[in-house]
C-alpha cells in the first residue's frame, strides 16, 4: 500500500498496469520490451516472476486507488495505491 496524490495515483495506473500485462506471459520479447520501459533489471525480474504469474487469470484492474482524504497544506486529494487480489 502506497500513498500517494490522487493525480499521480491515476497516473501510475496508466504506467503499472500494461506492464502487468506484458508479464502474464514470459517471453524473452516481453522482458526486453518491460526493460526497455522500465530500465531496471531487478523490476523486470520481480514483474515477471512474482506479479505476471500472480495476475495471469485476471483480465485487468490490477491496481485499486481508495480516497484517502485531503492534504492539509494545499488540501489536494491524497490516494491509497493497492494491488488487487
Amino acid at each position: 500500500m502506497v500513498s500517494s496524490t490522487d493525480a499521480k495515483a491515476k497516473e501510475l495506473r496508466r504506467t503499472a498496469e500494461p506492464l502487468i500485462t506484458l508479464a502474464k506471459n514470459d517471453t524473452l520479447m516481453r522482458r526486453r520490451l518491460a526493460y526497455s520501459r522500465i530500465g531496471d533489471k531487478k523490476i523486470v525480474k520481480k514483474l515477471f516472476e512474482v506479479l505476471g504469474p500472480r495476475f495471469k487469470t485476471r483480465p485487468g484492474g490490477y491496481l485499486r486507488i481508495l480516497k484517502k482524504g485531503h492534504k492539509l497544506g494545499d488540501a489536494s486529494p491524497i490516494a491509497y495505491v493497492l494491488l488487487s487480489d
